[in-house]
């Protein structure tokens, strides 16, 4: 008798991690684990930063076989292990880890570089840009160069910080239209990639700065001329001169979260209408919800693509806007 219950209690416990024919755990009887598509662990699954790119339904990695709709990215580098140095206790390596993000922006760069080295030669010695393709791009250059850089740094300032402005211009936009394809991602979803942007805009903005008023008239610069009494002036100026310091790495920060919050909200919709779709699948419901989710998707997809230029100018203007406003005095 002990015998029969110790084997029923080995196969339950073993049961509770089998998994079925179709990959997912069971819980040890015919019931599977099922998935809640709309959860906010599912949902923010695909949109961020992995070391894998999702695939189609169907393929599968051999290097993974338990994540068969997975391809993993290898890893050049191995995690090193910990060693213990004489007189200076454990040392660890530093980790270099590739994600999914890193290599969409190394393939944003070399598209960047190979689109604009053509470019460069079909307009060399001054040729004006033919074939549709070198149009759209001379479009692009046009009116960043005339309603961005020249409006807000000035017309001769303004084409020496054009190469800068075209680069944040085209970086993110290629970071942004990455999202919109299948099974990609964006790397303007991630703060780590926003945050970055944002400060190399903040090195600029202080460099230039300091260049034209110096470290220390750079600084004053930053407090608006105001007339105010002899004793009062000693009050004021102090504070605004430390409110002004901190709002000028404040506005850098706002601009990295402003580009990440809009990315994330616009894929988190997207992911949220094929959610719908993968939950109705298989309901009686499923003939009415999947058209309605399908069509929303579609509608989310091009607000999307519109989102992707807009936010990519709105970043560019007010680097621009940052620039302009460090070489003029308030």
């Amino acid at each position: 008798m002990e015998e029969e219950i110790e084997k029923k209690e080995g196969e339950k416990a073993g049961g509770d991690h089998s998994h079925g024919s179709d990959g997912v755990e069971s819980d040890g009887g015919d019931h599977g684990h099922t998935v809640n598509f709309l959860s906010p662990g599912h949902l923010f699954e695909h949109i961020q930063d992995t070391d894998y790119f999702d695939l189609p339904t169907g393929t599968w990695s051999k290097k993974d076989p338990h994540h068969h709709n997975r391809l993993t990215i290898g890893q050049p580098y191995s995690d090193g292990e910990t060693v213990l140095v004489e007189g200076s206790g454990s040392l660890t390596p530093m980790k270099l880890h590739l994600t999914k993000f890193m290599v969409l922006e190394v393939i944003i760069l070399i598209v960047l570089i190979g689109v604009f080295g053509w470019f460069s030669r079909k307009i060399k010695g001054g040729k004006p840009a033919k074939g549709r393709f070198a149009n759209l791009l001379e479009v692009f250059i046009l009116f960043i160069r005339d309603e961005v850089a020249r409006p807000n740094i000035g017309k001769s300032a303004g084409d020496k910080f054009l190469p800068f402005l075209l680069t944040i211009f085209f970086f993110i936009l290629g970071c942004n239209l990455m999202g919109l394809l299948p099974f990609m991602g964006s790397p303007t979803a991630a703060w780590a990639v926003t945050s970055v942007l944002a400060v190399i805009t903040f090195g600029v903005v202080c460099t230039v700065g300091i260049r034209k008023f110096g470290l220390v008239g750079f600084a004053l610069a930053q407090v608006p001329r105001m007339d105010l009494p002899f004793g009062l002036n000693y009050i004021i100026k102090p504070m605004l001169l430390v409110i002004e310091l901190f709002g000028l790495v404040l506005k850098h920060f706002v601009l990295s979260v402003r580009l990440l919050a809009n990315m994330l909200a616009g894929h988190i919709m997207l992911a949220v209408f094929l959610a719908f779709v993968a939950e109705s699948a298989g309901s009686y419901m499923q003939y009415l919800i999947i058209p309605a989710a399908c069509g929303g998707y579609v509608v989310i997809m091009f607000l999307e693509l519109f989102v992707a230029f807009l936010q990519a100018f709105i970043f560019t203007f007010l680097a621009a806007l940052f620039i302009g406003s460090a070489s003029h005095q308030h």
